[in-house]
C-alpha cells in the first residue's frame, strides 16, 4: 500500500522570528513616530507664519514677529483687498489668471504627446526605435538654460514673441523628455498578454491605446501632471524670458517677483501675495494625492 507523503510547511526557525520582530519594533517605533511629526511641524511652520502675516496690519508685521500673534491677536482683509485691488499697482487677479492660462495646456500638451510616444516606444517595432529613445533620454541632461536664447531667437523669427504660445511650448518642450521616459517604463510593465488578447479581438493600435493603456496609464498621467503643473505654476526663470516682458501674458510669480524688488518694506502686500500664489498647487496636490501615489509607486513592483 503506496503512502502519500504529506506536504510539510518550512519551519520559521527562532531567528527569523527575532529578526522579524526586530524589524517590526523599528517600523512601529514611537521615536520613528516623533520625528516624523518633528518633521511635519517644521515643514509646515514657516507657511502657519506666512498665513498669519498675511492677515495681520501693516503695522503688526513690521514692528514684531509672526509669533506675537498670540499674546496680541490682531487680524485683518485689509492685504488682501490691496493685492487684489487695481488702484493699488499689484491686482494679482490678473496675473493669477494668467497663470492658470499658462499652467493647463503646459501640462495637458506634454501629457497627450508623451503617452502618444510612450506607447510606440513601447509597443510598436520601427526602425531606430532605440537610437531615438536613447536620444530623447539623453535631453534630460540638457540644461534648461542654454535652450532659452535659442529658442527665444526662434519665437520673435515666427512673431510669437509676447503671446502666450512661447510659455506653451516652452514649457511643454522641457517636459517632453522626462515625459516620455517615464510613461514608456509605466507601458513596459503592463502584460503582453494584455495587448496580445486585444489584438485577437481585432483592436488596433488606436484601440489598444484609448481602451487598454489609458484607463491603466491614469495614476503615471495624473503624478507627472501633478510634477508638470508644480513646475510651471513655480516658474519664474521661463516667464522672466519668453513672457515678453508685458503683463498681458505674465503669471503670477512675475508680480511676486517685481513686488520682491519695487516694495521690499511692503512685507504685508508679499505675504498675502505669496499665499495667494501657493493655494492653488497645495489644492491640486491635495485633491490629487492618491493618484500621485498610485503614479509613484507604478511600474515599482513586478507580479
Amino acid at each position: 500500500m503506496a503512502v502519500t507523503p504529506l506536504t510539510t510547511t518550512p519551519e520559521i526557525t527562532p531567528v527569523q522570528l527575532s529578526a522579524a520582530s526586530v524589524a517590526k519594533k523599528k517600523l512601529s517605533s514611537p521615536w520613528a513616530s516623533l520625528a516624523a511629526v518633528v518633521i511635519a511641524v517644521l515643514w509646515t511652520l514657516p507657511t502657519f507664519g506666512l498665513l498669519l502675516s498675511s492677515f495681520r496690519p501693516e503695522l503688526s508685521i513690521k514692528r514684531t514677529g509672526w509669533w506675537t500673534f498670540f499674546t496680541d491677536p490682531e487680524l485683518t482683509l485689509d492685504n488682501y483687498r490691496a493685492v487684489f485691488d487695481s488702484e493699488s499697482g499689484v491686482n494679482l487677479a490678473d496675473f493669477f489668471v494668467n497663470s492658470l492660462v499658462i499652467c493647463i495646456p503646459a501640462v495637458l500638451i506634454p501629457v497627450s504627446l508623451a503617452a502618444l510616444a510612450a506607447y510606440a516606444f513601447a509597443w510598436i517595432d520601427f526602425r531606430g526605435k532605440n537610437i531615438l529613445f536613447l536620444a530623447i533620454f539623453a535631453l534630460q541632461i540638457v540644461p534648461l538654460q542654454v535652450t532659452l536664447i535659442p529658442l527665444l531667437t526662434i519665437f520673435v523669427k515666427i512673431d510669437i514673441s509676447g503671446t502666450f504660445w512661447p510659455l506653451w511650448l516652452a514649457h511643454s518642450t522641457f517636459a517632453l523628455p522626462l515625459a516620455i521616459y517615464l510613461l514608456h517604463n509605466f507601458m513596459k510593465e503592463v502584460p503582453a498578454g494584455l495587448i496580445e488578447a486585444a489584438r485577437m479581438d481585432g483592436a488596433g493600435h488606436v484601440a489598444i491605446f484609448f481602451r487598454v493603456m489609458m484607463p491603466l496609464m491614469v495614476p503615471a498621467l495624473a503624478a507627472f501632471g501633478i510634477f508638470q503643473f508644480l513646475w510651471v505654476w513655480n516658474d519664474l526663470l521661463v516667464a522672466l524670458v519668453f513672457a515678453g516682458g508685458g503683463n498681458e501674458v505674465a503669471p503670477i510669480t512675475y508680480q511676486l517677483a517685481n513686488l520682491t524688488g519695487t516694495r521690499g518694506t511692503a512685507w504685508h502686500l508679499l505675504a498675502s501675495g505669496t499665499f495667494v500664489s501657493i493655494i492653488v498647487p497645495v489644492t491640486v496636490f491635495l485633491l490629487l494625492q492618491r493618484y500621485f501615489v498610485r503614479g509613484l509607486l507604478a511600474g515599482s513592483v513586478k507580479g
